[in-house]
């Protein structure tokens, strides 16, 4: 069935069916399909940042959490507006060059480099030496440095996707997450990142078609990733070779060593990177949208446990196959659908939560998860009071929900309730199959964890090798990050209402539990516990 034929067969089921436990499963899941409907058709635009279509979507979220009779939590009634810069790459103003001892060999913006507007101002030119540093990974507490004994000042750093195996999915994605910031404060002045061709998830071409898309950095300097100009690349994976000739290395065998998570030593390359970037920018604001369901016990309800998904979308891009809406029905019209659902459950419960429970619905996660960082850094609560954030994103509903991932159980006290509610509702817990694609920072989740608040990020579980994978990774191939992420793609609403109860159930117990949750003992992320 698919988003467009599914409300109304739906909610044409006879009322008495609706007291059977799987009708009633499908009448929630006709409710959440509806939100999906409302939050991602054509009108909306795809829900870019600062735009008109992601105020229309946030005016209904904002009826929604009314009618719920949800408190207003932000700084203007249910809005947290947030401050940014949007910076566009002219990528037909732009140009690259690799420059070694054979002349000139000129790369094309963007068919070859893409230039990266986030996190802070671009560079208007640039000429400097390359460096290769491996996985680029600067993780000294776990015995690994991929930096150690290179001269990054100066340089444009080169590195690699993937990372040893003996090194958890969450500390390397941690460590790709902070690399930039740590790479300007060493003095390096770029960072251009490679994919394994057999690490590639979304075919180059769609990255191509992305890249004319609006970037934002904060308006707050003190916010930014890096202060100074810094230059963020990717390059097409089947012309990464180009950057190791005349270094004397294979770049096919550092690949297939990658690929297999064997030891990838740095060097320095023996080009340099010629790099003159255009750019315009402008001003403009977007809100979060904060609601809250006060907490049933007087002693716990000045606590806050966090839901939270991301509201915002691509908008409107380069047209594929004559779409140029980037509907964002799955990424995330589901994630905000659920909350919404999740909210309507946890009101009509029997069992109410002890603590508060703030529903952020936040802006610009596409963006680098900006909404989420600023909230979390400033919040309009007290920050010491939010003791947990359990996220939704891109759940896909494209198979059966017979086990779960939420991402980072293994991380916190945060996972034994999560496997007390598997264990109950018989949906076991199953490790990510993909660490390396990085989930645990590429979501909003991660912005709370920087913050040293115990996370989770649910997922629909499977297991690599099987065929729910190859579901999961034809989707993200075919759809992910394009105009098919639209209301005409197949779905499985029942599905998604069994993890939406699955989580309402986490968030009870969380909630209602006398014990704030904490960080493990071994967890790389307790340091940053306030």
């Amino acid at each position: 069935m698919r988003l467009s034929q599914l409300a109304r067969p739906l909610l044409a089921l006879p009322s008495i069916a609706l007291a059977l436990p799987v009708a009633a499963q499908q009448d929630a899941g006709a409710r959440w399909c509806s939100h999906v409907q409302a939050i991602a058709n054509d009108g909306m635009e795809g829900r870019g940042t600062g735009t008109p279509g992601y105020d229309r979507a946030a005016d209904y979220v904002i009826g929604q959490l009314r009618a719920l009779g949800l408190k207003p939590a932000g700084i203007e009634g249910y809005k947290q507006p947030v401050a940014f810069v949007e910076q566009v790459v002219q990528s037909d103003r732009s140009s690259a060059a690799l420059i070694g001892a054979k002349g000139e060999t000129k790369l094309a913006v963007p068919g070859d480099l893409i230039f990266s507007g986030g996190g802070g101002p671009v560079p208007d030119a640039m000429e400097a030496p390359m460096v290769f540093a491996g996985y680029g990974l600067h993780l000294p507490e776990a015995g690994h440095d991929d930096f150690a004994g290179l001269d990054l000042k100066g340089k444009i750093v080169v590195v690699l996707s993937g990372g040893p195996s003996t090194l958890s999915g969450a500390l390397k994605s941690h460590a790709r997450s902070e690399r930039a910031k740590w790479l300007a404060e060493q003095g390096a002045v770029g960072l251009i990142s490679l994919v394994t061709p057999k690490q590639v998830e979304i075919p180059w071409d769609r990255r191509v078609a992305l890249a004319s898309a609006p970037a934002l950095y904060y308006a707050d300097a003190q916010l930014r990733e890096t202060r100074a100009p810094f230059l963020s690349a990717q390059l097409d994976p089947a012309k990464s070779a180009l950057l190791f000739e005349g270094s004397g290395k294979d770049f096919s065998a550092i690949a297939a060593a990658a690929d297999a998570s064997a030891p990838v030593p740095g060097f320095p390359l023996a080009q340099r990177l010629k790099a003159s970037v255009a750019a315009t920018r402008r001003d403009l604001s977007s809100p979060n949208l904060i609601a809250v369901m006060p907490g049933s016990d007087p002693k716990l309800r000045g606590e806050y446990v966090v839901l939270s998904a991301h509201l915002d979308g691509y908008g409107v891009g380069t047209p594929i196959r004559g779409d140029a809406i980037y509907n964002g029905a799955f990424d995330n019209a589901s994630g905000v659908a659920s909350l919404l659902e999740i909210a309507r459950a946890l009101k009509n419960g029997k069992v109410k939560p002890k603590r508060s429970i703030l529903f952020a619905f936040v802006t610009a996660e596409e963006k680098g998860l900006l909404g989420s960082r600023y909230f979390a850094r400033r919040p309009t609560v007290p920050q010491r009071s939010i003791v947990a954030d359990l996220n939704f994103d891109m759940a896909l509903p494209i198979f059966p929900l017979t086990s779960v991932t939420p991402v980072g159980y293994d991380q916190s006290s945060l996972g034994k309730d999560a496997a007390a509610v598997s264990a109950a509702m018989k949906l076991p817990i199953v490790p990510d199959p993909f660490p390396d694609r990085n989930v645990f920072i590429r979501s909003d989740q991660y912005a709370f964890i920087r913050e040293g608040i115990p996370s989770l990020f649910f997922k629909y579980g499977f297991k690599a090798g099987t065929p729910e994978a190859e579901t999961e990774k034809a989707w993200r191939a075919n759809i992910y990050h394009s105009p098919f992420d639209d209301l005409n793609q197949p779905v499985m609403p029942a599905e998604s209402a069994k993890l939406n109860d699955y989580v309402t159930a986490v968030t009870l117990r969380v909630a209602n539990n006398p014990q704030r949750p904490s960080w493990n003992a071994d967890s790389f992320f307790r340091r940053f516990a306030q």
